[in-house]
């Protein structure tokens, strides 16, 4: 049975994209499921001025795909929606907020529960964050939650002083930093398929596993975002957030507890394990890529809003090495990019082969060795496991053949499970952390991070350098063949 959720929840940034597309929609699920119901209230705020009428036909235009499960749901839904224009650098209009807000809470009795969710340029979170508290917005009774959405600085020191500044009027325990991938429903599957199986756990460590890779790849270009990615890159928007955020799951001891302190101890160790790189070590280990035009596609310096000789990485591998005792010796290969040959994120752990192969021919000049085995999480589009086996190809003689045995997650399983902004709008309502980043983990990122981006600012790139619909450059397949190693997922294979 679905619990509801109390609070009242300003919005800024309520008119944005992020909040048509995704908020608005994450809400009216949790409202159809119940977790909220009649002791909720949005107070929306931008520069726009809109009355409230026209704020609730924007959210219920923002919802109207979705299929009612009662009749007037949608319409019941937008009631709890208002709105307030708003300058969030003028103290003066926290005032008006705070007044606002009082009054939702008292008409729809909240009990003075709070969440401020910002949805904007990350430069006026400071600013909010300090007039939040001056001007006297949060609550005395129940509770005051603050989210925040990426990115969280451009390097270790823009987000120290972003974190020091939310820190003047925020513990940590109340700041929830948004970090979607950790919504998704399979990468919350690594602990249970970890922690909740001897058989996986028994093997998860340095004894039996050669290599880890993790691929996010997406098949679009920059799109509409070229004035914000040319700005960032690669390295920045997906490895520093998400792709650290996965590899810690992978890399992190067992907790003690499955809650968010104990889940968050573990995560912030393994980070700390990470090999911070020297320059050169960081010139060898880490790829960058842009993608040229080709397959119908305009080159990235050719898009909208990029510099014509832009040098922002669009794609990036990496091999990160962690220096403790259960990964000493394992590399995790990591890489992303735009415009690459599908839209897919897995997961592909490699164990090591048999120290002596019985089955191979020494007569034989054909390549008959097993093959190894190879755990693949499957995180998007489709959601499962599958694990490659080797067994004995069916006929006379005796050679092997590789097998899977796979779970993939039913049409009625994904529908049921919540898209990840509504699961990460009631974990905040809940005050659970354990899907939401910390500031020390965002630290280790940053600072191992900086490094390789200190790195590629002095040097000149050759870019582009890969085709459209490609896996990324060359020198990403070179990265590992220098192990001795290939990528599980490549093209043609």
């Amino acid at each position: 049975m679905a619990t509801e959720n109390k609070a009242v929840i300003t919005l800024f940034g309520a008119t944005g994209d992020l909040a048509k597309r995704k908020l608005y929609t994450a809400l009216f699920k949790l409202y159809q499921k119940g977790y909220l119901a009649d002791h909720f209230a949005l107070l929306g705020t931008s520069r726009h001025e809109m009355s409230d009428d026209e704020f609730q036909k924007l959210v219920q235009n923002s919802i109207k795909y979705i299929e009612e499960t009662r009749t007037g749901e949608a319409a019941d839904f937008a009631k709890h929606f208002f709105y307030k224009a708003h300058d969030v650098t003028k103290p003066e209009h926290y005032t008006i907020l705070k007044d606002r807000i009082a009054e939702l809470d008292k008409q729809f009795g909240t009990d003075g529960n709070r969440l401020f969710y910002m949805s904007m340029a990350p430069q006026f979170f400071g600013t909010i964050a300090l007039n939040l508290k001056k001007q006297g917005l949060l609550s005395d009774d129940g509770f005051n939650r603050l989210v925040i959405e990426k990115p969280f600085g451009r390097d270790f020191d823009s987000a120290k002083k972003l974190n020091d500044e939310l820190s003047k009027t925020f513990d940590e325990d109340q700041i929830f930093r948004i970090d979607h991938y950790l919504g998704k429903e399979m990468v919350q599957n690594i602990q249970a398929l970890r922690f909740g199986n001897t058989i996986i756990e028994s093997l998860w460590n340095n004894r039996y596993i050669d290599n880890i890779q993790v691929t996010l790849s997406e098949k679009l270009g920059v799109e509409e975002r070229a004035g914000y990615y040319d700005n960032s890159g690669a390295l920045r928007d997906m490895v520093q957030n998400h792709i650290m955020q996965i590899v810690a799951q992978l890399a992190m001891e067992q907790p003690v507890s499955f809650t968010d302190t104990d889940v968050r101890v573990e995560k912030i160790k393994a980070l700390r394990s990470l090999r911070v790189y020297t320059p050169s070590e960081a010139a060898a280990n880490f790829v960058r890529g842009q993608y040229d035009a080709g397959n119908g596609t305009e080159a990235y310096r050719d898009a909208d809003g990029v510099d014509p000789e832009s040098g922002t990485e669009t794609f990036v591998a990496a091999k990160l090495l962690f220096d403790n005792y259960r990964w000493s010796g394992v590399p995790f290969y990591v890489r992303t990019g735009k415009k690459l040959a599908d839209k897919f994120t897995r997961i592909d752990v490699v164990f090591k082969k048999p120290l002596i192969d019985i089955f191979a021919d020494p007569r034989n000049e054909s390549d008959q060795s097993l093959n190894s085995n190879v755990l693949t999480i499957f995180v998007e589009p489709k959601s499962g496991f599958a694990m490659q086996l080797n067994a004995k190809r069916a006929g006379q003689g005796f050679t092997t053949q590789p097998v899977n045995l796979s779970y993939l997650q039913s049409d009625t399983d994904k529908k049921e499970a919540p898209e990840p902004y509504e699961r990460l709008f009631h974990d905040a309502l809940e005050g659970n952390h354990t899907n939401f980043a910390s500031w020390a983990e965002i630290a280790y990122a940053w600072k191992f991070v900086d490094v390789i981006r200190k790195l590629w600012d002095i040097e000149k790139p050759q870019f582009p350098n890969y085709t459209p619909g490609s896996m990324g450059p060359a020198a990403s397949d070179e990265l590992l063949a220098r192990d001795g190693r290939k990528w599980v997922y490549r093209l043609n294979h």
